[in-house]
């Protein structure tokens, strides 16, 4: 008998510098992705802009990689994840044979090198599952454009099934709110706190395209509320504005100050867009911000941890995954 190969999970995620070294490349490879900076006049221009924005901005952004252990939590947390999700199958759904594998948009291990290590062990069916709960045309949209870009280029054949969102999952609200209590117990008074739900923004101009993404974080911090049994205040904002378009509102660094304003003394941001520790929860959140928070009167402020490789989340991703497994095999 032919052993059958193993049907592949591709976690997808924006990725992130492995070293302060690697922080100019990255931001070069992020802002030469026409999924989010859409810029005129063909990719010869966007290469040569992306090499002066990424030029200029490194600096800055070293220094804040430097800050939080040089180098981005992301790496090491999607590691965590990886290898949260292939024991969790192995353990649970022994009757399948699955391999979890890593395709980054922006640094190691790029889509490129995952596919042709999937071409090499011949491996054809598998399932695209994107580390961001809700979609949007610049993170899974870019993932998966980036996705068919290599494949067709590497000539790859693959069956395949894509997630698009899952942020209705039973699983991914659980645990978010299992870390929002986990967050909560470390305020003398938990009852008193306020909960910031900030989200990475986005340009106004991809929501008036269609870009549901702004709808769907909505969505999940009603629902999370609404699991809560609405049990305290709560809003939300947007974070992370680059460039000079107009990006979603309110910004997180004004809802702080107007909240400071209004005598809220006990917070918790809860990063309710990112599944990871990365530099805008770390850094942006809590160091930049928790400026603005103390100057504004907000006397305890907190960050929520990342889901990162939390049992909940890694039973949700292999839900997911195990469905659209199913519908392969079946098709």
């Amino acid at each position: 008998m032919i052993e059958k190969h193993p049907i592949a999970i591709v976690l997808l995620q924006f990725g992130g510098p492995d070293s302060l070294e690697a922080v100019e490349p990255f931001l070069f490879n992020l802002f030469n992705d026409p999924d989010i900076f859409n810029l005129p006049f063909g990719p010869r221009f966007q290469r040569f802009l992306a090499n002066q924005i990424s030029s200029r901005r490194a600096p800055s952004v070293r220094e804040k990689y430097r800050e939080i252990g040089g180098k981005s939590p992301i790496v090491e947390a999607t590691a965590l994840e990886v290898r949260a999700l292939q024991a969790y199958l192995d353990e649970h759904h022994r009757d399948l044979k699955t391999t979890v594998r890593l395709a980054a948009r922006y640094w190691k291990p790029f889509t490129r090198e995952t596919v042709e290590g999937l071409i090499g062990e011949q491996i054809t069916d598998l399932v695209l599952l994107p580390l961001y709960p809700q979609y949007s045309f610049v993170n899974a949209g870019s993932s998966f454009n980036e996705w068919d870009r290599v494949t067709k280029n590497l000539r790859a054949d693959f069956r395949e099934r894509r997630v698009r969102e899952y942020y209705k999952h039973p699983k991914y609200l659980a645990a978010l709110n299992a870390r929002i209590d986990e967050s909560l117990a470390a305020f003398e008074r938990p009852e008193k706190v306020f909960l910031l739900f900030s989200a990475h923004g986005t340009p106004v101009d991809i929501v008036e395209r269609g870009d549901p993404y702004a709808q769907q974080i909505r969505e999940t911090m009603e629902l999370v509320m609404a699991a809560r049994g609405f049990d305290r205040h709560y809003t939300l904002s947007f974070q992370s504005k680059v460039g000079p378009k107009k990006w979603l509102t309110p910004s997180t660094h004004e809802t702080l100050q107007k909240l400071g304003v209004l005598g809220i003394t006990d917070m918790l941001v809860v990063p309710i867009a990112f599944v990871s520790d990365h530099i805008e929860t770390l850094h942006e959140l809590n160091i930049e911000e928790r400026r603005t928070a103390e100057a504004s009167g907000i006397e305890h402020y907190r960050i929520m941890k990342g889901l990162n490789d939390h049992p909940l989340f890694i039973e949700c991703l292999a839900d997911v995954a195990l469905t659209e497994i199913h519908a392969l095999l079946h098709e």
